[in-house]
């Protein structure tokens, strides 16, 4: 049975800088991560987190919601979208995203948390 919880992204579980150029947030929610990211400007994940990943591309399921900014994925097939501030997203493993223009980029994804159950 699930209980209520709330956790703050003030106080979070986890940290990580994504190589001076941004940082995710994790907070564990009945097991589950749930994670606030800020990207800023001329971040690419192939530039600032492929050296930490180890991986070719972003080999992670993302879903989640655009609170700021506008990203653009490009998946491995081929494929690029644009995400923007209000929009909900659904990005399967093997993509590349960077930030576009002058603004930082803010995301809540919960795509490891439905993929962990």
């Amino acid at each position: 049975m699930h209980q209520l919880a709330v956790k703050s992204f003030k106080q979070p579980d986890e940290t990580m800088d994504l190589s001076g150029h941004g940082h995710r947030d994790t907070v564990m929610i009945d097991g589950r991560p749930v994670e606030l990211s800020e990207f800023d400007k001329g971040w690419r994940w192939s530039n600032d987190v492929k050296p930490i990943a180890g991986t070719d591309s972003c080999q992670v399921h993302h879903l989640g919601y655009c609170i700021e900014g506008h990203l653009q994925v490009h998946m491995n097939d081929g494929t690029d979208k644009d995400i923007n501030a209000g929009d909900a997203f659904d990005i399967p493993p093997g993509h590349d995203a960077e930030v576009v223009g002058d603004h930082k980029v803010v995301l809540v994804d919960f795509g490891k948390a439905f993929d962990a159950k």
